[in-house]
C-alpha cells in the first residue's frame, strides 16, 4: 500500500519563515516538516510514498537525491581526479519514494488523479497533506477503513486552540497547555484512506479538481465517507506563529508527533 503525500503547496501563510523554500521542506529540527511526516508513517509500517510535487518541487528531489550524502560524514577530494566518498554512511530509512510533478497549479484532487498509475494497483491508498503532524495510529485507521467497507475515510482532528490554555487555582497557575486541541466540532485532518477500485469515480483528472470540494461532497451524498476520530495530537503548519511552535515542541524533546524511536 502506498501513501501519497501533497507536496505542492507554496506556503504563502508562511513566507517569514523561508522564501526560497517550498512548504513541505520548512525545517522542524533541521529535518523538513516533510520528514516527520513520513517518519510517522514509517513508524506503523508503511514505507512506500508518492510524493506530488508542485511549487519548487525539484528541491524536494534534491533532498531525496542528496539524503543519503547529507546523512553521513562525507571526504571530498578536490582536483582533476577528485570525488566524493561516504565515511562511516549512516544508517538511512528503508523507503521508497517516487517523486512525480504533479503541476505548479493543480489542485488537490488533481494531484491524486496525477499519480494514479502509481497506486490503483495496490486496493487501498493513504493520502495526507505535507504541511501537518500528527501522532494518528496508522494501522488501526487501516483496520478502520477495512472494516466499514466505505470508499473513503477521513481522519476527524479537534482544531488546535488559538491561544494558550491556563489551569488556574488560588490565583496561581497550575498548567500551561500551548494551543491544547480545542472542545469544539471535528474538522478534516487528512490521513485519508481510499478504495483505489471506486475513488476515481469521484477525482476526476481534471487538474483544477478540489478534493476538499465536490469529491468529498458527493462522497458525503452517497453515503462513502466514514470519519475515523483521532483525539490525540494534530498541527498544522499554516502560519509562522504555528512554525516556530512545532520548533520549540521538538527543541523540548516534548514533541507529540515523534512516535519513532
Amino acid at each position: 500500500m502506498k501513501t501519497v503525500i501533497l507536496c505542492g503547496g507554496m506556503g504563502t501563510r508562511i513566507r517569514d519563515a523561508n522564501e526560497n523554500l517550498p512548504k513541505p521542506l520548512l525545517p522542524i529540527g533541521g529535518k523538513p516538516i516533510l520528514w516527520h511526516i513520513m517518519k510517522g508513517y514509517a513508524h506503523h509500517g508503511f514505507k512506500d510514498f508518492v510524493l506530488c510535487l508542485g511549487y519548487k518541487g525539484w528541491s524536494i528531489k534534491e533532498f531525496f537525491l542528496n539524503y543519503q550524502r547529507m546523512s553521513s560524514d562525507l571526504l571530498v577530494t578536490l582536483g582533476p581526479a577528485g570525488g566524493t566518498e561516504l565515511l562511516d554512511p549512516a544508517l538511512l530509512d528503508d523507503w521508497r519514494v517516487i517523486l512525480a510533478d504533479t503541476g505548479e497549479a493543480t489542485m488537490t484532487g488533481g494531484r491524486l488523479a496525477a499519480v494514479r498509475k502509481y497506486v490503483e494497483a495496490d486496493d487501498l491508498v493513504m493520502l495526507t497533506y505535507g504541511d501537518g503532524v500528527a501522532n494518528v495510529d496508522l494501522k488501526r485507521l487501516v483496520a478502520f477503513h477495512r472494516g466499514h467497507g466505505k470508499i473513503a475515510t477521513v481522519t476527524a482532528v479537534r482544531p488546535p486552540g488559538r491561544f494558550g490554555e491556563l489551569s488556574v487555582a488560588s490565583g496561581t497557575v497550575s498548567e500551561f497547555n500551548e494551543k491544547p486541541q480545542a472542545a469544539g466540532g471535528l474538522i478534516n485532518g487528512g490521513f485519508f484512506v481510499f478504495d483505489t477500485r471506486r475513488i476515481w469515480n469521484y477525482v476526476k483528472s481534471d487538474p483544477g479538481t478540489i478534493l476538499e470540494a465536490e469529491p468529498m461532497r458527493a462522497l458525503v451524498r452517497d453515503k462513502q465517507l466514514a470519519a475515523f476520530e483521532h483525539e490525540g495530537f494534530w498541527q498544522p503548519m499554516d502560519t509562522l506563529r504555528e512554525f516556530n511552535l512545532l520548533n520549540d515542541l521538538w527543541a523540548s524533546g516534548r514533541a507529540p508527533w515523534k512516535v519513532w524511536a
